[in-house]
């Protein structure tokens, strides 16, 4: 039975005005972003095909377009619809950090970062510009790498400091492996980095390490004494 046969109160739009989004199942959420299903099956069988192929929601959300395209009943515009979802969701949490001091807002910080790489099967490393006021002027994604190391250059990260005219970062970068304490090349990089951005005049204020099921934060002066 097509979708548009279901009594109304199954419908996920109607139940979705009428109840409210938390009282639909993850399935009936996917269903109203895919908005159309395929033949023979409904948007929502289709949902549930999708969370099923896929192990859940977050892993799907997580699955780069390539992957989504290769699943049954999914084209480049469902496959854009369900990647706008996560980047929306980061682009919320990062919103209200914009001009704030990231020294009196650190839990807002770190709690940012821990659902920012909490499933990033990848490493990636980012760079948190601050202003003279530790006010965070811009986040950027610097370098994608593989499941257990990312290639870090110091000199493209002076570049953007200079670009942003910034007085200090933050760098956050994840660890896929759920370890979060700091590995030897985290150490070396961080000693690179620090080197190249004192040519500046950028302080590097911490070096964040995200693991998959808690965060936490390093010192920079930890690795350089």
């Amino acid at each position: 039975m097509v979708l548009s046969q279901w009594p109304a109160s199954e419908r996920p739009r109607e139940r979705f005005i009428a109840e409210g989004a938390n009282k639909l199942t993850d399935a009936e959420l996917i269903a109203l972003v895919l908005h159309t299903g395929v033949r023979g099956r409904s948007t929502v069988d289709l949902a549930r095909s999708l969370l099923t192929e896929y192990g859940g929601l977050a892993d799907l959300l997580c699955a780069d377009s390539k992957r989504l395209l290769s699943s049954p009943g999914i084209g480049e515009a469902k496959a854009a619809r369900l990647g706008v979802i996560l980047e929306l969701s980061h682009r919320h949490l990062a919103e209200p950090l914009a001009g704030r001091n990231v020294l009196e807002n650190s839990t807002a910080t770190r709690n940012y970062f821990r659902a920012r790489f909490r499933d990033c099967s990848r490493e990636v490393f980012s760079c948190l510009f601050l202003n003279n006021q530790h006010q965070i002027v811009k986040l950027e994604e610097m370098f994608t790498g593989t499941i257990d190391a990312a290639a870090v250059y110091p000199r493209e990260v002076v570049k953007r400091a200079l670009y942003h005219n910034a007085a200090a970062v933050i760098l956050p970068h994840n660890h896929p492996s759920g370890v979060a304490e700091p590995s030897q090349a985290d150490v070396a990089i961080t000693r690179r980095l620090k080197e190249a951005l004192d040519t500046i005049d950028v302080r590097v204020l911490d070096h964040l390490t995200v693991s998959y099921t808690h965060l936490r934060a390093h010192e920079t002066l930890r690795y350089l004494v």
